[in-house]
């Protein structure tokens, strides 16, 4: 795990984009493409931290130099000019302040997301579909690219299972704030009475990992794979042929399943990478457990670990109850706004990583 802040590691990011270039000149360096470009993305990410550092020293000194002469020459206009600067660059270090609250391992990577409803029938499968159209507004605004890949419909309204990637910067640091339990409260539109309802839904978050650096080995034997009509929302293909794919592990039963690509081999290249990043997810977790039974704390794991509370009535508030965030905008935050949320929750992440790590 890297520690926060690291994006202030000049001379570790010029090493990165040395030892990067060296792999990219290499002979054959094409010849594996999704590697290829994984790597020259990676490549390309560094060498723009390089140039923000840069250009921040840049106004730094700038901010400077213009404080110095104002003084100098007791001149108003270059003391307008050097507090706009000032607060030109205050407003840069924030923004790479809040970059600096993506340390951990996979923080970087693509994200896959899968909502799936709870006990209630309609009005939790609805509640899945809430979320859905949440997570895919955020995406929307935020820069980063929602693709769904299994898309199964209620049977009444809302969904019974989705799956979708992320992609982008970060992503998995993102969304790995939204994993846990969601609970709505409100008056349900499927009642004849007009009672106030509650539902619940989980939200799994697992990272994308690359080939060369995946710590998953899955014997043939160990996995069952089936195929079927796609339905429900998808891409252009969707209920043509028979090219869905489900893929089971039948050691641990864990189901991975896509039906978003072309051909039934493009399902099953994306169905089995979203079943490495669970089974990967599965060996974190199993960790975590094993830690917190030595130490004789009992961990909250997986559907019992409610995080965030969407009361629509009697009275109107979304709270966070890992870090106490809130919110009356009810409307805002069910189209997608979202951010404060995930940056509440991400500092709260590197305050108890500072604290552990014995960091002032």
């Amino acid at each position: 795990m890297k520690l926060p802040g690291s994006i202030f590691d000049l001379h570790g990011l010029q090493k990165k984009v040395a030892e990067l270039g060296d792999a990219a000149s290499r002979p054959g360096f094409w010849d594996d493409q999704e590697k290829a470009r994984m790597l020259t993305k990676a490549l390309s990410e560094a060498e723009a931290d390089i140039a923000l550092l840069n250009r921040l020293q840049t106004m730094l000194d700038d901010a400077r130099t213009l404080d110095e002469l104002a003084r100098e020459l007791e001149d108003e206009e270059s003391q307008i000019e050097a507090i706009e600067e000032l607060n030109q660059l205050i407003a840069e270090l924030d923004a790479l302040d809040r970059r600096s609250l993506f340390f951990s391992d996979h923080d970087e990577r693509d994200a896959i997301v899968a909502i799936n409803p709870g006990a209630g029938g309609t009005e939790s499968q609805d509640w899945a579909e809430m979320l859905l159209r949440m997570y895919l507004r955020y995406g929307e605004r935020n820069g980063f690219r929602v693709a769904i890949e299994e898309y199964t419909q209620g049977e009444e309204a809302g969904l019974k299972s989705v799956t979708f990637h992320v992609s982008g910067r970060y992503a998995y640091g993102t969304m790995l704030s939204e994993r846990g339990v969601h609970r709505l409260v409100r008056i349900s539109p499927f009642d004849a009475n007009a009672r106030r309802h509650t539902s619940f839904s989980s939200v799994e978050v697992f990272p994308v990992l690359d080939d060369a650096d995946d710590e998953i080995e899955i014997a043939d034997g160990d996995l069952r794979i089936d195929t079927y009509r796609s339905s429900g929302a998808g891409g252009q293909h969707v209920n043509v042929t028979d090219s869905a794919v489900r893929i089971t592990h039948l050691p641990t039963g864990i189901v991975a399943s896509c039906q978003n690509e072309r051909s039934q081999l493009q399902n099953k290249v994306r169905a089995l990478a979203q079943l490495k990043a669970k089974l990967l997810d599965r060996a974190r977790i199993e960790r975590e457990s094993e830690i917190a039974a030595i130490q004789g704390e009992r961990a909250d794991i997986a559907w019992g670990s409610q995080i965030r509370s969407y009361v629509l009535a009697p009275y109107q508030m979304i709270k966070d109850l890992r870090t106490g965030h809130e919110s009356s905008d009810v409307n805002g935050v069910l189209d997608g706004n979202i951010a404060a949320f995930i940056e509440a929750w991400l500092r709260d992440r590197r305050a108890k990583v500072s604290t552990s790590d014995g960091a002032v």
